[in-house]
């Protein structure tokens, strides 16, 4: 260090010092770079339909799902482009049946749009400041052209999905952060802090699937199957649905065997969508489990009541998983509070911004994670592996969970895939019923913060 450098910096530390602040001036000085103003000076919004095989859920079912794309440029002129995927069945049901499948896309992209506005000629830090500034006001723009006064959070968030990794995108590249770890704040490091070399792929069947799919995935290796519950009819016609759906699945794969989990046993990732309307019906469900001796396989039941049912679920014997009802990071902790026995992330569907707070929040109050999808594409699935790699594994496991179920859906899924930037790479392909996450995944942060060049050309003519 040059002389006048080393007077000049140590009479800083003496000043600094003498009034109570760091003397790490380094330290601060690194920090402040890292914390580059950006300021977005355009925006504009995108859209594609992708037809689906159709899936049933939550007493509904989706034919097609509309892939928004958010392009955001700041100030240097430099431009990213936010991919989200559209699910108002999902987010809010009442939305879904009070319109068109079209319609009801039509209204959440309205709320995109809305986001994009505000967001243009504003300034941010970092972009979970920008979400904590526009979600308020998205989410009473959604209430007001939707007419539900009290419009699910979820429903907000998932419109703010790519304007959300637009803006992360664009935080990266400013900010000269090169990986995925790296543009982790500091403050949400700790909930992300795992390294999975392997991830679990859980793919997703809908009540009443003829077994022989569900068999013919588990001789695939596929370990863990999410059972789509909550058939449609009224409670009585839908709890016999699912409990000749469990038998059938059980009796024909209840007795595979996987080295992922302590018992040895395949598991079963149950999720009723809320469709459950008791607890007295949710525990007849499990009486069932009870009877056929699929009780002590089933991993976790997501979802299994209304969002606005706010029994205790701690004394079931079986974990429980919030998933829609934890829109955000508040409604995660006061799930918890309920005896929810883990949280359901995703990245994906809430915003990358938002999955953060939840995750580091059930760390702190050590009450795992795990990912779950929304029926994305393949570059979305890699944004959802990427905390998903990172996520402590749930108890009986040792090994990362990502439900990921595109491939079953989507009616053209090799050319969504053709769209990654890194397609082919080896963490983008299901081997044995896992991904492998390996040294290359964290390197290249699963492409994700690559260019795709089919979504870039949606804004070339700006």
């Amino acid at each position: 260090m040059k002389r006048r450098e080393f007077i000049n910096k140590t009479s800083a530390a003496t000043v600094l010092s003498s009034i109570g602040l760091p003397v790490n001036i380094g330290a601060s000085i690194k920090a402040s770079k890292m914390q580059t103003k950006i300021t977005i000076k355009n925006t504009s919004s995108n859209f594609e339909r992708e037809s689906l095989t159709p899936y049933r859920f939550g007493g509904g079912s989706v034919t097609q799902l509309w892939q928004s794309a958010a392009w955001l440029q700041s100030n240097s002129g430099v431009s990213k482009v936010g991919l989200g995927t559209q699910s108002p069945l999902w987010s809010d049901g009442r939305v879904a049946r009070a319109h068109s499948e079209n319609g009801a896309n039509a209204l959440m992209f309205a709320l995109s749009e809305r986001a994009l506005q505000l967001v243009k000629g504003s300034s941010f830090m970092d972009p979970i400041q920008l979400l904590d500034e526009i979600l308020p006001e998205v989410h009473e723009y959604g209430k007001k052209i939707t007419g539900e006064s009290d419009l699910r959070k979820t429903f907000a968030l998932n419109s703010l999905v790519a304007v959300d990794n637009a803006a992360w995108l664009l935080y990266a590249h400013e900010n000269n952060l090169k990986t995925f770890d790296a543009m982790i704040p500091e403050a949400y490091r700790p909930g992300l802090s795992y390294k999975h070399e392997k991830v679990a792929s859980i793919p997703s069947f809908p009540v009443g699937t003829a077994i022989e799919k569900i068999k013919t995935a588990a001789d695939e290796g596929y370990f863990i199957m999410k059972l789509k519950m909550g058939a449609k009819g009224t409670q009585k016609e839908m709890l016999a649905k699912d409990m000749e759906f469990l038998s059938n699945v059980h009796k024909n794969i209840g007795h595979y065997e996987t080295p992922h989990t302590r018992d040895g046993k395949i598991p079963y990732y149950v999720d009723p969508n809320g469709r459950y309307e008791s607890k007295e019906t949710l525990l007849r469900f499990l009486d069932h489990a009870k009877k056929i001796g699929a009780f002590d396989q089933i991993a976790v039941i997501e979802e299994p009541l209304a969002i606005s049912d706010e029994s205790y679920v701690g004394d079931l014997g079986v974990t429980i998983a919030a998933d829609e009802s934890a829109h955000a990071v508040e409604d995660a902790v006061a799930r918890m509070e309920q005896g929810y026995g883990t949280i359901v992330v995703k990245a994906i569907a809430k915003t990358l911004s938002m999955t953060m707070k939840i995750v580091q929040a059930c760390h702190e109050r050590k009450v795992p994670c795990f990912s779950a999808d929304l029926t994305v594409n393949p570059i979305l699935v890699d944004w959802n592996k990427s905390i998903a790699a990172r996520l402590a594994p749930l108890p009986m496991m040792d090994i990362g969970l990502l439900e990921t179920n595109g491939h079953q859906f989507y009616n053209d899924w090799d050319r969504l895939v053709s769209y990654h930037p890194r397609a082919g790479a080896e963490w983008t392909q299901t081997k044995n019923g896992v991904y492998k996450t390996g040294q290359s995944f964290y390197d290249e942060s699963g492409g994700i913060l690559l260019p795709s060049q089919h979504y870039n050309d949606l804004f070339k003519e700006i």
